[in-house]
């Protein structure tokens, strides 16, 4: 979240990604910090706990978005997970970030893709 200094402390000890999201409504750039998992192909995951959770919301209507952990910065394209793609994502969530992300089923997952 913008101004959001513990969520930009934990991008920044690469701890959380922050994701620059294109609002749905206002148009205006929107950052939400999550947990993620990050991919032996660059690939990031990350998945929502509530499913009217804005950020995932903006991704669905505009799947362009910037992920930014520590210094790294990279346009990105999400791809919403299904099936066994989202509980494994959603799984290892779980296993890296603990119980408080036990409700991480509830909303949709991504997985954002680095455009190259």
């Amino acid at each position: 979240m913008p101004g959001d200094s513990y969520g930009e402390q934990l991008v920044g000890w690469e701890k959380a990604v922050a994701i620059e999201t294109r609002g749905r409504v206002s148009g205006r750039t929107v950052v939400a910090t999550v947990g993620f998992i990050e991919e032996p192909d660059g690939s990031l995951l990350v998945a929502a706990g509530d499913p009217g959770a804005h950020w995932a919301a903006n991704l669905r209507a505009e799947p362009r978005c910037v992920a930014r952990i520590g210094t790294r910065r990279s346009d990105c394209i999400a791809d919403e997970l299904e099936g066994a793609a989202k509980a494994r994502a959603v799984t290892e969530l779980i296993l890296k970030y603990g119980t408080p992300s036990e409700r991480l089923g509830a909303g949709p997952a991504f997985r954002l893709r680095p455009i190259l």
